[in-house]
């Protein structure tokens, strides 16, 4: 799907920035997780840490990564035109133009780190899964 062209991948989480916002994710991930709607953040962290997983492909890989929350993609990534984005996302940073690289709605379908990782392994010919 990309080749190795494109500069980063773009990870956006559906939630905000802030020590709040974090743990008030982190209890609704306790309390009510099938109501939580970050299935980013499930994929790649439980209710406190790092999934380990993920972790470990995220240091060993060669491909630059930006974890942004909604609110910093925001400010970050600002457009005249806006985004027309549903969070989360994974998005492919090229030619100063963002592409969508895992949809919302692929993202909602996953429930393990190993899901994104083998996903984004088919569709970037240059990852290295670890």
């Amino acid at each position: 799907m990309y080749n190795d062209s494109f500069e980063k991948l773009i990870f956006v989480y559906n939630a905000d920035s802030g020590l709040r916002n974090m743990v008030f994710d982190s209890a609704h991930k306790i309390f009510s997780p099938s109501t939580y709607e970050c299935s980013l953040c499930d994929i790649t962290y439980g209710a406190f840490t790092e999934n380990t997983i993920w972790k470990k492909f995220r240091k060993k890989s060669a491909i630059e990564m930006e974890f942004l929350h909604k609110d910093e993609f925001a400010k970050t990534y600002k457009s005249k035109f806006g985004y027309k984005f549903t969070y989360p996302i994974v998005l492919v940073s090229r030619n100063e133009s963002l592409e969508v690289a895992v949809k919302t709605q692929e993202l909602d379908t996953m429930k393990r780190a190993t899901d994104l990782i083998e996903l984004l392994s088919r569709r970037i010919s240059i990852l290295k899964v670890p």
